[in-house]
């Protein structure tokens, strides 16, 4: 049995806990500086690559619907082709499916779903070729006509790049997770210059977790790109608003609370159909290499009637928020844009879905705040603000990233009275989304294949339970004298011996190490070996203070399912895997027990209503006793 007084050898000493934890933090925070270097320079690259995305799109946009070699930015909204717009769309849809089919299949879709799909099962490891085929891809895509933003490609870009060097380098995995988020989210600070936002993206749809070695690297990595931003594409916000937003009443509070309900019934319904048109170009009886082709088609016919849905569009956002534009063409835009964006997308090309929803969400938002001002003309109600708290609801219940389509609409525009609207609507949007729908526009795809992705960020039940909490100060040493003969027969005579290792120690309580059984078993043939001389993994041990997360790497990484627990040089017990599993059983079972705290006493409820006349009572009987 354990003797709570056995001294500790000097070897053991050596390794002094302590130290040994002090050596680790030390260890972390040289691995989270050293991530810090790599993603301020991931940003710096990703912000160059930004600018040069937007140059390519500019200029596959003037030779396409222009016959113009520059790198001007032009819409082709203003394009003279007539009919003839209508293949522009469906060359370049064509072409990407080449690309696709001869250069990597990864280049489909919006990029962020297929980020999180590496995280969750390949180890955050991209192909490096990404990092040049999706930017060209997306500018052939966009630049075409192809109703999506630069974002979403810049993202899978930046995402890319920050794996490649992950892969790179030798480090691990979980830190080639952090410098794919790194790339990923400088790209979207690059962009549009909303680094705040940028890192709750990383924290809500690719880290799945919040902690310093993540949060750290990512926060520098979005605060460059955001500096990219403003040397490269200027200072102003991404979004400015004509008339600034004043403080919305209660009334208008209210009804953007019921407009955010409403919009999220509307971002099930985008989810729905996107991922519907998806299945239904799977069923053609035609290579997907060609589907981007019809779907470009669709993109050019539908830009035929209405050009302002071609191509980038960050204009027409512009336009929504004025709150200046005629109904008619809001309403022109969201639904012909929707329809052309929705095509386009479920065939399969390269682009992204941000700007497109934003889009579709400030005109939604538009036209419910002109239903509004006619319903109730004295609640002051604001189409402007109606088009922001729309456009962030719309990607708030579509992609469930709440925090982030908040913020993004704050930094993009400026407007800081926005804020209590957008939380209301936003909400809105996300309950109805988390209540109704079960995947999300960013992880039905990835769902479909079997990759679950977590939706919560709780602490870890064993990170916050202490080994000294639940170790057991009963247990089993053995003397490092002992012949194996002698413990082969106690093993035999032990029917409840559960471990398949076991503590060794000197006669004078020295710590000697571990001893697995299979060891023991392997030297029978030799009995009057003594066991001490068996001994490999002599600095095995778990401190009191150390939490169960951290003994059950160790166990994992030992290979051991028993540690003994060392405090001030001494055994002060025995910590076993099941001693874990059933302290993580216990807390499972205390967390989701349903009990009540404060209980009422119904009796005691009936007696307070009556008030004076207990009191009454009550003295009474005082007086005759």
């Amino acid at each position: 049995m354990i003797n709570k007084g056995l001294p500790i050898s000097a070897s053991l000493e050596q390794s002094n806990p302590n130290k040994n934890h002090s050596l680790n933090n030390t260890y972390s925070k040289k691995r989270a500086f050293i991530l810090a270097v790599l993603a301020t320079i991931i940003g710096v690259c990703v912000s160059i690559i930004a600018k040069a995305l937007i140059y390519l799109i500019n200029f596959i946009t003037n030779v396409s619907f222009f016959w113009n070699f520059s790198i001007t930015h032009s819409s082709p909204t203003n394009n003279n082709l007539g009919w003839w717009v209508i293949l522009i769309p469906a060359i370049g849809g064509l072409i990407v499916g080449l690309m696709a089919l001869y250069g990597s299949k990864a280049i489909r879709g919006h990029g962020i779903p297929e980020a999180m799909e590496q995280i969750l099962t390949n180890q955050s490891k991209i192909k490096p070729s990404i990092t040049y085929l999706k930017p060209i891809s997306a500018a052939i895509s966009i630049g075409s006509g192809g109703p999506f933003g630069a974002e979403g490609p810049i993202i899978a870009t930046g995402g890319a790049l920050g794996s490649t060097i992950g892969q790179l380098l030798k480090i691990t995995p979980n830190e080639r997770k952090i410098l794919l988020a790194a790339g990923a989210t400088a790209g979207m600070a690059a962009i549009f210059g909303s680094p705040v936002a940028a890192i709750l993206l990383a924290i809500e749809l690719l880290l799945f977790e919040f902690s310093p070695r993540s949060f750290i690297p990512v926060a520098i990595a979005c605060i460059t790109g955001a500096a990219g931003h403003h040397f490269l594409f200027g200072s102003n916000v991404f979004f400015p608003l004509q008339n600034p937003i004043g403080v919305a009443s209660n009334a208008a509070l209210f009804f953007y609370g019921v407009m955010g309900i409403v919009v999220g019934f509307l971002s099930i319904a985008t989810t729905k159909i996107v991922y519907r048109i998806e299945d239904t170009f799977e069923k053609l009886p035609i290579h997907w290499a060609l589907w981007p082709a019809i779907g470009g088609v669709a993109v050019g016919v539908i830009g035929y009637f209405d050009p302002r849905t071609l191509g980038v569009g960050y204009e027409n956002i512009t336009d929504v928020l004025s709150g200046n534009m005629a109904i008619s063409l809001v309403a022109s835009l969201c639904l012909l844009k929707f329809v052309s964006w929705a095509i386009s997308l479920g065939s399969g090309t390269s682009g992204g879905t941000l700007a497109p929803l934003l889009t579709i969400g400030g005109a939604i938002g538009a036209l419910i705040g002109t239903l509004g001002i006619y319903l109730f003309p004295e609640a002051g109600i604001s189409i402007s603000l109606a088009a922001l708290v729309g456009m962030s609801a719309l990607f708030a219940g579509a992609s469930r990233a709440f925090l982030t389509s908040i913020v993004f609409a704050l930094e993009t525009t400026g407007e800081i009275h926005a804020f209590l609207p957008l939380l209301a609507t936003c909400t809105g949007s996300f309950l109805v989304s988390y209540f109704l729908m079960d995947n999300t526009i960013m992880t039905e795809k990835i769902s479909r294949r079997g990759v679950f992705t977590p939706n919560s960020y709780e602490p870890d039940i064993l990170e916050r339970i202490r080994v000294g909490d639940t170790l057991e100060e009963e247990g089993i040493v053995i003397s490092d004298k002992m012949k194996t003969g002698e413990v082969k027969h106690w093993v035999e005579q032990e029917s409840e011996l559960q471990s398949n290792y076991f503590i060794i120690a000197t006669e004078a309580g020295e710590y000697k190490g571990l001893l697995s059984l299979s060891t023991l078993l392997n030297s029978l043939h030799q009995p009057d070996t003594e066991v001490g001389e068996l001994v490999k993994r002599r600095g095995t041990f778990i401190r009191a203070e150390d939490n169960l997360k951290t003994a059950m790497q160790l166990m994992a990484k030992e290979n051991v399912d028993i540690l003994p627990i060392i405090a001030e040089q001494k055994i002060i017990g025995v910590l076993s895997f099941n001693n874990i599993l059933s302290v993580y059983k216990e807390n499972l079972e205390e967390n989701e027990k349903r009990q009540v705290q404060i209980s009422i006493n119904r009796q005691r409820l009936k007696i307070l209503v009556k008030g004076h006349k207990l009191v009454s009572l009550v003295k009474r009987k005082n007086s005759n006793a």
